[in-house]
């Protein structure tokens, strides 16, 4: 998709003065940190079963040149019904992830019953751990993959409009230098992150060039030849095969492999859904 000091401790002074001091930095601790998805281990992201079944259509088809070996594009003739969504479709992923449970061997509810749970796990924050809260149950289902395959229509009216892409929080993070050590460390930290088990959304741009902006979902990760990390990842605009997104120490960027709608090369990478700023 496109987008647009530490020192000494103070001497006691009275309860009143001290207790709003400690309550403030508790308070902007839990802000900064205890939204993050944190280091507990989690499930086994299994990609057959853990992604959506919806995609995410792009405003233009794509084919490359013969003669100049790029990636040109034209409209997408018929317009596409769903599209501008893959910040939508990974965030859904991860909070299906994190909150969901399927209980194939159980009933399924009624309809409007089922719709309600939809919504209430929509409105789980994809910031906050799911060991933290209840799982929204889904009896009838042995997992995302078949649910969102019987209820693609509601993923695409329930799960949120264009809107959710152009005004994620963390959209101003892409116009801002990124230095090779600084991608060094996001790529060092997601991977801890994803060997603990956890899933990670990752916005991938070249701005303030347009040719890609795109949101994927990391959820596997493997030492490369020559030091690279090579992270597995759902990609909304293709859910039938994860792609790998690479990254290369050497060079201190991520390089994303020729796919439908890029032709391939380096990318500049953060995760977002991880913390108040993003």
């Amino acid at each position: 998709m496109r987008l647009l000091a530490v020192g000494r401790e103070p001497r006691p002074v009275g309860v009143f003065t001290r207790q709003p001091l400690a309550l403030g930095v508790g308070l902007l601790l839990f802000l900064l940190v205890g939204c993050q998805s944190g280091v507990r281990p989690g499930r086994t992201f299994r990609f057959s079963s853990d992604t959506l079944a919806v995609t995410n259509e792009t405003w233009w088809s794509y084919a490359t040149d013969p003669v100049s070996g790029r990636l040109v594009h034209q409209t997408r003739q018929p317009e596409p019904t769903y599209a501008l969504r893959c910040f939508v479709l990974a965030r859904t992923a991860k909070q299906f992830h994190e909150h969901a449970e399927f209980q194939a061997g159980q009933s399924p509810l009624d309809p409007a019953a089922e719709r309600a749970r939809l919504r209430t796990l929509l409105r789980r924050s994809p910031r906050r751990r799911g060991e933290l809260e209840p799982p929204v149950v889904f009896p009838g289902y042995a997992d995302l993959r078949a649910f969102s395959d019987a209820r693609a229509d509601w993923i695409r009216a329930d799960a949120g409009g264009a809107w959710r892409s152009y005004l994620q929080r963390g959209n101003w993070r892409m116009v801002l230098p990124f230095s090779r050590q600084g991608q060094l460390r996001e790529a060092r930290r997601l991977a801890d992150h994803v060997r603990a088990g956890h899933v990670a959304v990752l916005h991938m741009t070249e701005f303030p060039r347009l040719r890609v902006n795109h949101a994927v979902l990391l959820y596997a990760v493997s030492d490369g030849a020559g030091g690279t990390l090579d992270f597995s990842a759902y990609d909304p605009n293709d859910p039938g095969a994860p792609v790998v997104l690479q990254f290369r120490p050497a060079d201190g960027h991520w390089w994303l492999p020729p796919v439908s709608y890029f032709p391939g090369g380096p990318v500049k990478a953060y995760e977002v859904y991880r913390s108040l700023f993003r």
